[in-house]
């Protein structure tokens, strides 16, 4: 399993594309915080936090995972390499888990230069160093949870078609249903008592949660939930062919 995560990996990082997708996460948070005018940008709002990154990552993810893990298995169909794939030593939860964990070190990967933003407006605070270390390691925390809620949409939508860009609209549409879909069923109110649980079922309000810095088992649970889930959605699609 470790041998196809490297090849993962290095597959993506070997292609042109992968450093597009985490040049253009990179840029565009760079220009929300620093130069756009507005309540964004941390100049102009004259607080010591990186709260902008944490706000407007969400939305990027939606965009920048699906661009991911869309190969991940409809290359491998498109290509016809899926059989030999799905023949190794290795059963397809395996495969599966390889896929996933290779998505999610991508993503890791584009979230590790955005430290630089965090010490450079710890350099900027009056008086330097001020600011809430501990609820900014929590709002990390919260968006790798998220990225990797993505990146098991990702790989299920990949499973679906041997067409990258199909397997990509898929998961942007799956990746934001599931991130605000909830949220706007439960704000109609049709439900009564249940709109409560609807709102728990969407990830903006885990997410939001992990955002101020507290750690809740439950929404830690919860992620851990959602990546299980499209996990054994995933291996559902790929065992059909058996069917």
């Amino acid at each position: 399993m470790l041998a196809l995560l490297l090849k993962e990996i290095n597959s993506f990082l070997s292609s042109l594309i992968g450093y597009i997708v985490i040049g253009l996460f990179l840029l565009a948070i760079s220009l929300f915080m620093w130069v756009f005018p507005g309540n964004n940008n941390v100049i102009d709002a004259g607080y010591a936090n990186i709260d902008t990154l944490f706000v407007m990552a969400p939305w990027v993810f939606m965009f920048l995972v699906p661009a991911i893990t869309m190969r991940s298995f409809a290359e491998e169909k498109r290509t016809g390499t899926i059989e030999t794939l799905l023949t190794r030593p290795l059963s397809d939860l395996q495969i599966i888990i390889a896929k996933f964990l290779a998505g999610f070190v991508l993503v890791l990967f584009s979230l590790i230069p955005t430290l630089i933003y965090y010490f450079s407006v710890n350099a900027l605070g009056s008086p330097p160093g001020n600011i809430d270390s501990g609820g900014m390691w929590g709002s990390y925390i919260g968006l790798l949870f998220l990225g990797g809620g993505f990146v098991s949409i990702g790989i299920f939508s990949s499973s679906l078609s041997d067409n990258q860009i199909i397997s990509f609209i898929i998961g942007v549409f799956l990746s934001f249903f599931c991130y605000l879909g909830f949220d706007s069923l439960a704000s109609l109110e049709l439900f009564g008592k249940v709109d409560s649980l609807i709102l728990f079922l969407g990830i903006n309000e885990h997410y939001i949660s992990l955002s101020r810095g507290v750690i809740d088992s439950r929404d830690m649970v919860y992620f851990l939930s959602l990546i299980a889930l499209f996990t054994i959605l995933t291996k559902i699609v790929l065992e059909s062919r058996k069917w």
